[in-house]
């Protein structure tokens, strides 16, 4: 298989992005970046708003969620929006509140499951913490994102000789009692809080009584890497959805003077429901929409027009074929690593695709030059669903689901195509371009 210069740039640039990104609140600080390096102003939700025209700009709720938008050339009553949304989180491990105690002389750290991540993939690897650290000060409280770089907890997996049915069966671990990672040694609990807060404190180097609270998620401290034969493949942790998060960023950076207004929505906590209020359930890109058609001075007609003539491209990873397990997929559904991005549906509405959106999705495809396929899920088989419908019946916006395909979603280590991130940002263009 050749893959172009291009679309291994733009691969690389993808797993760089990711490895900066060890966290919901890192992925928007990543993304926040780039949008400044691009030109894009900095609102804050709690100030008045005044815009240029062709104006872009960004806007950060709670550091999970990012909304980016840039004012189109022509009235909104008459283009409409053009929106691709994705989420910022992915499954793993939380720290809990008061995390760290002391087993046998061993300091172990208390996680809670976030979504539905493959626990299995957590166990022998190099994790360490990324989130955010909130700290008391004369000033008040602060937030503070923090990345420990080093590898500093593991959970090691039991020996074959003491679970000899592992290979079997597979690995089972209980949520509660099997997922505490080891960190250290410790006499006792109050010596592993301690060594806790004193490594959090340095790294952030302020007193360990400052420190009040966290938000912090492990991650696998493996950056991402080329595999295969011809290097087609990328592997890395976050590829669901950070890969969907990248290329949106990456196509409404590239799109100069749009006719349309453009609208790129990363938001938290897709994975566990999306009810917050920085998740797509909640009122964030609703808030952001009311407040441009405010400034535009739409009557609430004028806005209900501006919607029938949008159109929504919810992003988010797909199941790609995999060869030991085909019985685990729709037939004639199998689609490929490679072959472009994926048009996913499903009759019960856990995609909000349908005919007619599915086909202007493919029209878009077209006129990038980019392959796509088709996607449903077994039907005795539970569905996953994504931001798509969520959005779809909020606004009342023409929606499509679509995503890129990958191995192992959910996984510590997913797998993905190198050449589909390209299909991807230069389609999620073309629909930027419309």
């Amino acid at each position: 298989m050749q893959v172009s210069v291009e679309a291994r740039q733009h691969a690389q640039a993808l797993l760089d992005f990711i490895d900066q990104s060890p966290s919901p609140w890192h992925a928007v600080d990543t993304a926040a970046n780039q949008l400044k390096a691009h030109g894009f102003k900095n609102l804050r939700e709690n100030e008045p708003w005044q815009f240029k025209a062709g104006g872009k700009y960004f806007v950060v709720r709670d550091g999970g969620s990012i909304i980016a938008f840039v004012l189109g050339q022509r009235p909104l009553v008459e283009s409409g929006l053009r929106i691709v949304g994705a989420h910022t989180d992915s499954p793993g491990l939380r720290l809990k509140p008061q995390a760290a105690y002391a087993t046998e002389g061993l300091a172990q750290l208390g996680v809670e499951v976030y979504g539905g991540p493959i626990l299995a993939t957590f166990t022998d690897r190099d994790l360490s913490l990324a989130g955010r650290v909130v700290l008391h000060s004369e000033e008040g409280v602060q937030t503070r994102l923090v990345r420990l770089d080093q590898s500093i907890a593991r959970l090691p997996n039991l020996a074959i000789h003491m679970n000899r049915e592992v290979n079997e069966k597979g690995l089972v671990l209980n949520k509660q009692t099997g997922l505490p990672l080891i960190f250290g040694h410790a006499a006792n609990t109050a010596e592993a809080k301690q060594q806790l807060t004193a490594t959090l404190a340095g790294k952030l180097a302020v007193p360990t009584e400052a420190i009040t609270g966290w938000d912090l998620a492990f991650y696998d401290t493996q950056r991402g890497s080329f595999w295969g034969m011809a290097q087609e493949f990328i592997a890395n942790s976050q590829l669901d959805n950070l890969a969907s998060c990248h290329a949106a960023l990456e196509a409404i950076t590239q799109v100069e003077k749009p006719q349309s207004t453009l609208i790129c929505a990363l938001f938290d906590h897709e994975e566990v429901g999306s009810e917050s209020a920085t998740g797509a359930g909640g009122s964030f890109l609703i808030d952001v929409i009311n407040r441009l058609c405010l400034s535009s001075g739409l009557s609430q007609e004028d806005k209900l027009r501006s919607f029938a003539n949008s159109f929504f491209i919810s992003a988010d990873m797909a199941h790609a074929f995999h060869p030991n397990h085909a019985g685990s997929y729709e037939p004639c559904h199998h689609v490929q690593i490679n072959q472009g991005p994926v048009i996913k549906t499903n009759a019960n509405q856990r995609y909000s695709t349908n005919a007619v959106t599915a086909a202007r999705f493919m029209q878009l495809c077209a006129l990038a030059k980019v392959p796509h396929q088709q996607y449903a899920h077994r039907t005795d088989l539970g569905c996953g669903s994504t931001i798509g419908p969520i959005m779809a019946a909020q606004l009342g916006i023409a929606t499509v689901d679509v995503g890129n395909p990958m191995w192992a979603m959910h996984s510590l280590r997913e797998s993905a195509g190198v050449l589909d991130h390209s299909y991807m940002i230069a389609t999620l263009i073309q629909h930027y371009a419309s």
